[in-house]
């Protein structure tokens, strides 16, 4: 084997393991089963505003987003102030105020057994993968208090948000663990929603994508000021060029 063979084999090897190595740190992080890749891209503009859409009218009502406030959504998401006052802002806030949920706080607890948590870094806490998992493991459980459970969150204390487009979703049990509970190996569909399985999956995706952003929102700049950055590298690296060859001529 050449230098150069074995030079680049070592780093392929060395970069193989740090890939493994973020999985499973992935992995632990994102706890409860496997999760689903949720392919986001927050670059994509149309995704953010149909997630911010689906958010506003599915999970608003519940979850806040005390860090956002609707005009930096609006400016971040290429929305008019008409736009999001009329179409995206439920509660009745000031177009500067952050998005809070109107449900008052004792009765939501009283509701579901908690308060629900604010959303605004679900993301940088779960992982994006989770939260898209997450959206689309809800079944029904009759033993629950409200009648949901979850797969990749057993025993969540919330119903399914999104039942009425994913459709009623029904467990699947395998053996029994060690304990003799039953266990879910898989969900099947019991009554069709008003998606597909296609349609469905992106609409999640959408979500996740918004939530991604509002856990970051600085990483929509960083990414579109990137495109720029590597543009001023390569123009430097051009010029960084042609001066080589100019100098070069005068040596010879």
């Amino acid at each position: 084997m050449t230098d150069h063979a074995f030079t680049r084999t070592f780093f392929a090897r060395i970069a193989t393991a740090a890939a493994g190595l973020l999985l499973s740190f992935g992995a632990l992080a994102a706890g409860g089963g496997p999760v689903e890749q949720a392919g986001t891209d927050i670059g994509d503009r149309a995704s953010l505003q149909r997630g911010a859409q689906h958010y506003m009218n599915y999970c608003a009502g519940c979850h806040s987003l005390k860090f956002m406030r609707y005009s930096r959504m609006a400016e971040d998401l290429g929305l008019t102030e008409d736009e999001v006052m009329n179409n995206l802002n439920l509660t009745g806030a000031a177009y500067g105020e952050h998005i809070l949920t109107s449900m008052p706080a004792e009765q939501s607890a009283q509701w579901f057994g908690q308060t629900p948590p604010d959303l605004s870094l679900i993301t940088r806490v779960r992982g994006s993968d989770w939260v898209y998992t997450y959206l689309k493991s809800f079944y029904l459980d009759e033993s629950r208090p409200l009648g949901w459970n979850n797969t990749l969150f057993p025993n969540a204390s919330m119903p399914n948000p999104l039942w009425e487009m994913q459709g009623l979703m029904r467990p699947v049990h395998g053996e029994p663990d060690e304990i003799g509970e039953p266990v879910v190996t898989h969900l099947e569909m019991g009554v069709p929603g008003s998606q597909n399985a296609q349609q469905f999956d992106q609409t999640v995706r959408d979500i996740t994508t918004f939530l991604e952003y509002v856990g970051e929102p600085a990483a929509l700049k960083r990414q579109q000021l990137g495109v720029w950055v590597l543009l001023f590298l390569t123009l430097l690296t051009f010029l960084a060029w042609l001066l080589k060859q100019e100098y070069w001529r005068d040596v010879h």
